[in-house]
This record gives C-alpha cells, sequence and structure tokens, in this order.
C-alpha cells in the first residue's frame, strides 16, 4: 500500500472515532434554576394570620336516633303488607293488615251486650221511680224497695263493665293496623302475608329513625380536658366524612353527649354527635371520618401544609421576595389543622410561599408565578 492511502486510511478511521464519540456522549442542555437566566415555574400561597381551632380526626360510626322492632299488639293472620322495604314512612302511616273479621265479630258482640245492659239499666230507673212512690205511700216495705235499689245498681255496674268490654274489642280492632310511631325507613320484612302473628312476639319489620341521626366515636382521655374546654365555650360543631365520597360538602352536626366513664380497657370516653342529615347521606351502621375542634389559638400564621420542606437542618419554606427571588428560609412549625400548618416562628402573615415547584429550586433562585 502507497504512502497516500495509508494517510488518508488513517484520516478516515480519526473522522470516524471523533463521530462515535459524539454520538454516544451528547452536549448538555442548558439548566434551569438558580445558575439559569430561566426562572422556574411555581405556585405560591400567602401565609395568613388569623384564629385557628386545632381538630382531632377520629373514625365514628352512624347509628339510628331511634330503632324499634315492630310487632303486632294482637294475634291474628297477617293479611297485607303496606310498605316498600327500604323506603321511608311517616308517623302513623300503615305498615301491615291483620285478618279483622275474629275481632270486629267480637266487638260486635260487646256492643249487643251494652245495648241490653242499657235497656236492663232504663228498667231499673223506672221500677225504683214507681217503688219509691209506693213506699212514699207505704204501698211496700222498705225491704222490697231495698231490692229494687240494689237491682239499679248491678244494671249500672253491668254496663259500665261491658262498655270497657267494648272499648277493648275497640281497641284490639284498631290494633290490626299496625302503623308507624315516628318518621323512619323501614328494613325488609321479617314476616310475609298469611302468616300467623302472634301478640307481641312476632318480628314484623325494623324501623329506623335516620332524620336526625347520630355519630358515636369513642375519643382519648388525654384530649377530653380540651373538649370539655370547647363545650364551656359554646356549642361544639362537629364534621363528618364519608370515606371515599367527594361528593359534596362534610356533614355539619353538634356534640351533645360525652359519657360519665372511661373506658379502662382502652382509655378513651365515647361522644356522640347529632347531624340533621336531610339527605340521607348517613346510613346508621356506617363508619365515617369525625372532624372535632378541640383548641382555638387566637392569632396564629399559617401557611399550607404542602409548603412544608425538610431537610436535615430542620423545616423550611420558600419565600418568595419582590424580586421574584426565592428565599430558603427555615421556621419554627407548630401544630396542624384543616390542612394548613402554625408557622410560630420565622415567618410573617402576607409573606409568599412556594406550594408547588420546590424540587427545581435552591437558594436565590429566579422563580415565575404560575397562575
Amino acid at each position: 500500500m502507497s504512502p497516500k492511502k495509508i494517510v488518508l486510511l488513517l484520516a478516515i478511521l480519526v473522522l470516524v472515532a471523533v463521530g462515535a464519540r459524539l454520538a454516544w456522549h451528547p452536549r448538555p442542555a442548558p439548566a434551569t434554576g438558580a445558575g439559569s437566566g430561566d426562572p422556574v415555574p411555581v405556585r405560591v400561597a400567602v401565609a395568613k394570620r388569623g384564629p385557628l381551632d386545632l381538630t382531632l380526626r377520629l373514625v365514628g360510626r352512624a347509628e339510628a336516633w331511634s330503632t324499634v322492632t315492630v310487632r303486632a299488639q294482637v294475634s291474628g293472620q297477617l293479611e297485607s303488607l303496606a310498605f316498600e322495604p327500604g323506603s321511608r314512612v311517616r308517623k302513623g302511616q300503615l305498615l301491615a293488615q291483620l285478618d279483622t273479621r275474629l275481632l270486629q265479630a267480637q266487638l260486635d258482640q260487646a256492643r249487643g251486650a251494652v245495648a241490653r245492659d242499657q235497656a236492663q239499666l232504663q228498667k231499673a230507673q223506672a221500677d225504683r221511680r214507681r217503688y219509691a212512690d209506693m213506699l212514699a205511700k207505704g204501698y211496700v216495705s222498705r225491704a222490697d224497695f231495698d231490692t229494687y235499689q240494689a237491682n239499679l245498681a248491678v244494671a249500672q255496674a253491668a254496663l259500665q263493665s261491658d262498655r270497657a268490654a267494648q272499648e277493648l274489642a275497640q281497641t284490639q280492632l284498631d290494633y290490626a293496623r299496625i302503623v308507624a310511631p315516628f318518621d323512619g325507613v323501614t328494613g325488609a320484612p321479617l314476616v310475609w302475608p298469611g302468616a300467623q302473628v302472634g301478640a307481641q312476639a312476632t318480628d314484623i319489620v325494623v324501623l329506623n329513625q335516620v332524620q336526625p341521626i347520630r355519630v358515636a366515636f369513642s375519643l382519648p382521655e388525654a384530649s377530653l380536658g380540651a373538649v370539655r374546654e370547647a363545650l364551656a365555650r359554646g356549642p361544639v360543631q362537629v364534621r363528618a366524612t364519608l370515606p371515599g365520597n367527594d361528593v359534596g360538602a362534610p356533614l355539619a352536626g353538634t356534640l351533645e353527649f360525652v359519657d360519665n366513664a372511661v373506658d379502662p380497657a382502652t382509655g378513651t370516653i365515647l361522644l356522640k354527635a347529632r347531624f340533621d342529615n336531610p339527605d340521607l347521606r348517613l346510613t346508621p351502621g356506617q363508619f365515617v371520618q369525625v372532624t372535632l375542634p378541640t383548641t382555638r389559638i387566637a392569632d396564629a400564621v399559617t401557611v399550607p401544609v404542602v409548603a412544608m420542606q425538610s431537610s436535615s437542618r430542620g423545616s423550611f419554606v420558600f419565600v418568595v421576595g419582590p424580586d421574584g427571588k426565592v428565599e430558603q428560609r427555615y421556621v419554627t412549625p407548630g401544630p396542624v389543622a384543616a390542612g394548613r400548618q402554625v408557622i410560630d416562628k420565622g415567618l410573617q402573615a402576607g409573606e409568599r410561599v412556594v406550594t408547588e415547584g420546590q424540587m427545581l429550586l435552591v437558594e436565590g433562585a429566579k422563580v415565575r408565578v404560575a397562575s
């Protein structure tokens, strides 16, 4: 091979090596952040000053305001059911109907006895009046008059007794109509038409009153003092959130019951809150997330919890200055409530803190606040 060809071949090899190096090691892209001229896009929030209620988050369970297992007051055959399972019913609304033929016959028999007693009473009254005149004229003895006086008393007593029997028969007939004792929601039927129902023995349906409704939850005994202080200031508002349900705002209720003893086995005390439950979002037996305020801080500086960052030196936030640059400022955090972090020291109300985009920031970085 000639020297020219050797030189040409070496040049080609050098060019191939340079091209391969450039392909495997591309030039780095220009960086953004503190050392770049392009500002970092961030979202910010303003530190606020004002009162803040500290809260406890607990798990509660809804329970019916009142619940009753509906039974018949008299025995008989179930003729019909007058409700749809799981439906809302009003107080006095018909739930079930018993066969009334036997009860109606007993009532008619009692009415006949009353009519007979009334006729006998009228005869006894007439006899007494007649024999009272005869006694005054000396035509009958006092013993005969006393007999008719006693007959009148017996007739009055018999009428009173049979009237009571008539009222009882009427009441039993009325009990054949089984009605709702209060507004509520029915469960599934526990007996069906055609079955023989025993007085105070056969369950027909369970009725729950759910407007209003209660939510029961257990509070750690260490927080009981704070709750009692809150009750001393006035009614304590309780909020309930249904797990996994983002529809609608949390339900608002009022704390109405604090048990009189702490459970020694768990170190908790039972509390109950009243909820109006107008849209029936709460159902007996349902688990809910309960938020209970315990203490009020009258004057607190707060920021969203997402603004807080941590390092080996402690907690800090990125504060956006008037020149559009951020300052990494270390703060003293306090308690957390309602998604906001109390800042005890290191931040003033009105200052802007970064809530999104902190991972791209360093001390002195330029930022652009996104709308």
